[in-house]
């Protein structure tokens, strides 16, 4: 993976809380420490002291306020999401800032990057400072915040990309949309890598998927459904990273599906080009052939794909051309969802299983290590935001989670606390359970 930021001293911090020291302290005794970024993978003790990791080590002696005890069980940094639907402002109905971190912090994670097709957008101060207000009022982990390449996301004028990144952005996109002008694009990278912001781009031609709702395939055609192809999403991918070259600028691209696509991606790394790219646990867990119950619950964009594609996405993981696992949390109501196939909405919840489902697929299938699989949830994402995250270094910030990866749970409506239940993995049984999330030093999670 190409470094992409800077490190943190240069980028914005207005959204990631910063920790009120109160003193306390943490000791976690007997885990089984997972942390890349010091390739460590040992029994080992964790002290936090005043909100930061104050020492990795065997046998720590230390009275401390809170003990836990991890024996058998995992401990690793808090996973950082770099793709989430808040849906707040303006679509309070279907999920909040409140309980999707609520959510977030029940899987897991510590530090989520929000996605800006909110109501309105996130296109000028004015809305990223209500956001703002909402996020120091509510979240209950760091809330990072991705502004909008276009204004109202309408492909058609940018934003006033260095004033948003002063605002405290960490990433444009216009996620939901592709920018469909070249000239538009280009400018954007050019304006973005100026002012030190990362290009995340949701690589889509319109014109090829059209009002398609599924894969295009034999699966289409046998249910009377419109099909999306591979091509809507690689030749987009592969003129996303071209536009990006063109512009001495960095790319990483969301949500990718295909086989096609991460094939581009891993050519594009091998020239030198500075891209990066994530994947979503559908993604690898899925295919195509759950929607011939017509459940909505499966639809989402890009669409499953095929058995191919999926092996292409777990080769990708493995090979490390995809860097980045990332929910896309795309919360909606059960009366969007609830409907005819071809009228429901496109998207998964997927901040509360996104973990258990990488147990599963890709830990218990042997297709990565504990050691790749944090990197691809905790140091990458840090490495491409330019956060100091992501790692257990004595002096950093304690953002931590323990979790029982034997466990086995059943996903429920009723489990599930994110305000909309739209899972693909409802009624699953999945490995792994977060039984802690330590978030700036503090357990705001505890099962």
């Amino acid at each position: 993976m190409s470094p992409i930021r800077n490190k943190t001293e240069e980028a914005p911090h207005g959204c990631l809380r910063q920790p009120v020291s109160n003193g306390a302290s943490i000791l976690i005794k007997n885990g089984r420490v997972i942390d890349p970024a010091n390739k460590i993978d040992a029994v080992l003790d964790i002290l936090v002291e005043d909100n930061k990791i104050a020492k990795v080590a065997k046998n720590i002696k230390f009275d401390a306020d809170t003990v836990i005890d991890a024996s058998y069980k995992i401990v690793a940094p808090g996973i950082i999401d770099m793709h989430v639907h808040l849906r707040e402002p303006g679509r309070e109905d279907k999920e909040t800032v409140a309980t999707a971190t609520a959510a977030a912090a029940k899987g897991g994670v510590t530090t989520v990057l929000a996605m800006p097709n909110t109501q309105p957008a996130m296109d000028c101060l004015e809305n990223i400072e209500l956001l703002k207000k909402i996020i120091i009022q509510d979240a209950k982990v760091n809330v990072l915040f991705c502004a909008a390449i276009t204004r109202g996301r309408l492909g058609r004028e940018l934003t006033d990309i260095a004033i948003l990144k002063r605002a405290g952005a960490y990433a444009i996109s216009d996620d939901g949309c592709s920018v469909e002008s070249d000239e538009l694009m280009k400018e954007a990278f050019k304006q973005a890598e100026q002012a030190g912001l990362l290009t995340i781009c949701h690589s889509e031609d319109k014109k090829l998927t059209q009002k398609g709702v599924i894969n295009l395939g034999f699966n289409s055609t046998r249910l009377g459904l419109r099909g999306i192809s591979n091509a809507s999403e690689y030749t987009r991918v592969k003129r996303d990273i071209e536009l990006a070259q063109q512009a001495n600028a960095a790319v990483h691209i969301a949500h990718v599906s295909c086989r096609e696509s991460v094939e581009i991606i891993a050519q594009a790394k091998k020239k030198g080009i500075k891209v990066t790219c994530e994947t979503a646990p559908h993604y690898f867990a899925l295919t195509e052939d759950v929607l011939l119950e017509y459940d909505t619950n499966m639809k989402m964009n890009p669409p499953l794909r095929s058995r191919e594609d999926l092996v292409a996405i777990k080769q990708g993981l493995k090979d490390g051309t995809i860097d980045v696992i990332a929910s896309d949390h795309a919360p909606h109501t059960e009366n969007e969802k609830d409907i005819e196939f071809e009228r429901a909405e496109f998207g998964v919840v997927g901040l509360e299983t996104e973990l258990s489902v990488s147990i599963t697929e890709l830990l218990d299938k042997k297709i990565l290590s504990w050691l790749e699989l944090i990197e691809k949830f905790c140091l990458n994402p840090a490495k491409i935001l330019g956060l100091d995250k992501g790692r257990l270094t004595p002096g950093s910030i304690a953002d931590m989670i323990i979790i029982s990866d034997q466990e086995t749970w059943k996903v429920t409506k009723q489990n599930l606390i994110s305000k909309s239940k739209n899972s693909a993995f409802l009624q699953q049984s999945l490995k792994g359970l977060i039984d802690y999330t330590i978030c700036n030093g503090k357990v705001i999670y505890k099962r």
